[in-house]
């Protein structure tokens, strides 16, 4: 019971920073599950990736929910996410494998230099004051398409996200107007989230060091509590941030992601040197 408040509280704390600073839960919830994972006492070998994996589960439940949104107001370009998808699957599905052949500290340095640079790309687009072009004018043929959607799996899979902050630019440079950038990005999420924890999953199905309620690399009790209190928290924040000033927020946020990027390189840098 103890465990599950103490999900229900990251749920509440990852939804609203989600919410409040618009972007997926994944950023937050993955390095948040690693430190509650090592407090838990799960063997330092499979905890990131549990985390990893039992992120990209919860984003099955709340993509669901956000495309419904996006679908209403007919902001979705069906016909790039049928063009990215078959990629996005293939690339998720490589991406739990590539996971699980990292080890732990791999994995995590990995994660801390992605979202350092998540952070510097936030504060260096606040600095850009130039808007490209919103035609569609220079989005790649099917093909194209597909090959960067299954980058795009591949490397949100590793890093327990539902790709946003790699679609969304992507898409922008192809000249695609933001709010159905954002929707795309949105409906990609899904893909990406089913495939990449069905991998983790899978990779982690024979693993003698899970806990309890656990498949493959997915926990379920955190799961449970992330999924219970996300969706209801995301609300609150995204009412937060229409009383706060974006740019603020952008830096904050970007801010917060730096310090978490960091701390994971400083604590696994000398880790992965003497593998």
């Amino acid at each position: 019971m103890e465990i599950l408040l103490i999900y229900l509280v990251l749920g509440m704390a990852a939804g609203t920073i989600a919410g409040l600073f618009g972007v997926g839960g994944g950023l937050i919830i993955v390095p948040a599950l690693v430190l509650v994972f090592t407090a838990q006492g799960i063997a330092p070998e499979i905890l990131t990736h549990m985390a990893v994996g039992t992120s990209l589960a919860t984003i099955i439940i709340t993509s669901i929910s956000s495309i419904r949104t996006h679908h209403a107001k007919r902001a979705v370009d069906w016909k790039i996410f049928a063009a990215m998808a078959p990629g996005i699957l293939i690339g998720s599905w490589l991406g739990g494998m590539t996971a699980d052949w990292l080890s732990g500290a791999w994995l995590q340095l990995l994660i801390g230099v992605f979202a350092v640079g998540i952070a510097l790309k936030m504060w260096r687009d606040g600095l850009r004051k130039a808007e490209l072009p919103t035609d569609g004018s220079r989005v790649p043929g099917r093909v194209g398409l597909s090959a960067v959607g299954a980058f795009i799996g591949w490397a949100s899979a590793i890093f327990g996200i539902g790709g946003g902050s790699l679609t969304v630019p992507f898409l922008n440079r192809c000249h695609v107007i933001m709010q159905r950038s954002v929707a795309t990005s949105a409906a990609c999420g899904l893909p990406i989230a089913v495939a990449g924890a069905l991998s983790f999953a899978v990779q982690g199905w024979n693993s003698p060091q899970l806990p309890e309620w656990s498949t493959g690399y997915i926990y379920w009790p955190a799961f449970l509590g992330i999924v219970l209190a996300s969706t209801w928290f995301a609300r609150l924040g995204a009412i937060l941030a229409h009383r706060l000033s974006p740019q603020l927020l952008k830096n904050c946020f970007a801010g917060l992601l730096f310090i978490i990027g960091a701390r994971f390189i400083w604590l696994n840098y000398t880790a992965v040197l003497a593998s």
